[in-house]
């Protein structure tokens, strides 16, 4: 490129930096309009082509610390203009600052291609790009393949393994890991569709039954409890059924509301990032038939608590 373009073109306006800007913020800038204005996502767009080829000349001059300095020095001695004979040395009238200039910075270097990326930047369109006449994109892996599988509950908490047939009768063994939950992916590399980079990967999203007993919330377990009216009334132990198929010892207190939960520390889901925990809803069961002894003992009960009025706040809560 010549001197005379670097005295007619203002690179830090293309890139739409200031003059001071840092190599950090004229890198950053162009990195956004390399990709805003890529031929790769503007085909057939002459001035976005255009565009491109002018804010890649303007990178690759400003990028370069020794470069930025020179097309500094010329920018401000621009305008000037010389006349043969002047101070008896002869120079052009009207431009000619490749010669004037190529003696005292020992020659303007020639940009990169305007139409190539640096390597730096090769991350922002999925590959590399080279050669001094066109865009190359980088071998790509073969396309993602999807399926779907249902899971039980137990081998969401355990781990498990599925087999998925093929439609050419290939059966593809699939480890879904202990922790899982409904509706999360697991991929299994290599096994989608060729490409020249190779294949590209399984994605199976999974689906998890549900429990007639268990139910999960986050790591947590949830499961609901029937307890008797004297247990809930006086207090005392119970037993719950966990994950692993054995039974954890739960205290009720004294005065235990029906809907009331109690925690369980460390019973919940167990996965690489912690444990949950087994949260136990209680639930007071009423006899729907009682004999006539348990039928007095209720009568003479009421009697005993008929002070007790647990409606007694509900008008004053009802008031608009």
């Amino acid at each position: 490129m010549a001197s005379q373009d670097w005295v007619e073109k203002d690179f830090y306006a293309i890139l739409g930096v200031a003059k001071d800007a840092s190599d950090a913020d004229i890198k950053k800038a162009y990195r956004k309009l390399a990709r805003q204005y890529h031929p790769d996502t503007n085909a057939g767009d002459a001035a976005a082509e255009k565009k491109f080829k002018d804010i890649s000349e303007a990178y690759s001059v400003l990028s370069v610390p020794e470069d930025r300095q020179q097309y500094d020095a010329i920018r401000a001695m621009g305008g000037a203009r010389f006349a043969p004979g002047a101070g008896g040395r002869g120079g052009p009238a009207n431009g000619g600052f490749e010669d004037l200039f190529g003696g005292l910075f020992g020659g303007a270097r020639q940009p990169a291609g305007a139409g190539n990326i640096p390597p730096e930047f090769a991350d922002l369109f999925g590959g590399g790009f080279g050669g001094q006449t066109g865009f190359q994109r980088a071998p790509q892996k073969g396309s993602d393949r999807t399926a779907t599988t249902s899971i039980s509950f137990k081998g969401s908490i355990q781990g498990t393994t599925v087999s998925l047939r093929e439609s050419n009768g290939n059966v593809i063994d699939v480890k879904i890991p202990a922790g899982i939950k409904d509706g999360q992916k697991v991929r299994q590399r290599g096994k989608g569709n060729p490409g020249p980079a190779g294949n590209g990967d399984l994605i199976i999203t999974v689906s998890v039954k549900p429990h007639d007993f268990f139910t999960r919330d986050g790591d947590n377990i949830r499961v609901h409890v029937p307890v008797t009216f004297p247990e809930a009334a006086l207090g005392g132990e119970i037993e719950v059924p966990t994950l692993d198929g054995n039974h954890v010892k739960l205290r009720v207190p004294a005065g235990t509301n029906s809907g009331r939960t109690l925690r369980v520390k460390g019973r919940g889901v167990h996965t690489s990032k912690g444990e949950g925990d087994l949260l136990v809803t209680v639930d007071v069961v009423v006899p729907q038939n009682l004999p006539k002894d348990a039928e007095e003992a209720v009568k003479a009960f009421a009697a005993a608590t008929a002070d007790a009025n647990p409606r007694q706040d509900l008008a004053a809560k009802a008031r608009l």
